[in-house]
């Protein structure tokens, strides 16, 4: 029972990294159409990251968590400040888009620090598919979470709420790289 909990509990853990970028990218007006295959993107990198960290994990040294956080932290940095200065712009679109290459951007940085997840869980001789579908349904989940709550809140907003958003991805970026 512990196994599960503790278990449940980093699901959620990784998932609310996803959340918390969501909320951002939820105060630029994403399309749900957008927002929905962003959260199973999300999900499926999720199980992807920590699935590879798993299998990888003995043979990656300790430092590789320190260069995947890096990575992901700049860039959620690089899509914030992009966003930023998007919103100064006369043009008032998403900063960035969630199709194409930005989607996979967006996936990527949220889920690049669940590979380094898997090495502690890979060395430990946890259950695989059980581990990366719980952190895949936690993530995919409260990335939906995050852009529903983020599109409700950008009417509180209005006009800032493109400025907010990146700003919001900057803190998170650079609270990730540091």
């Amino acid at each position: 029972m512990d196994h599960v909990s503790s278990l449940l509990l980093l699901s959620l853990a990784l998932g609310l990294d996803a959340f918390s970028v969501a909320l951002g990218m939820g105060l630029q007006a994403v399309r749900l159409k957008h927002a929905f295959f962003s959260g199973i993107l999300v999900g499926i990198f999720h199980m992807i990251m920590p699935g590879l960290g798993m299998y990888f994990g003995k043979w990656l040294s300790s430092s590789a968590s320190e260069w995947a956080s890096l990575g992901g932290g700049l860039l959620l940095f690089c899509i914030g400040s992009y966003a930023i200065f998007a919103s100064f712009t006369e043009k008032h679109s998403v900063a960035y888009t969630l199709y194409g290459a930005g989607i996979w951007l967006f996936a990527l940085s949220v889920s690049i620090d669940s590979f380094p997840v898997g090495f502690s869980l890979g060395l430990r001789g946890s259950e695989v598919l059980v581990s990366v579908l719980s952190f895949g349904l936690f993530s995919m989940g409260l990335t939906w979470s995050g852009f529903i709550i983020g599109r409700h809140a950008s009417s509180w907003l209005g006009t800032y709420s493109e400025l907010l958003g990146g700003a919001i991805l900057c803190s998170l970026g650079l609270y990730t790289i540091f």
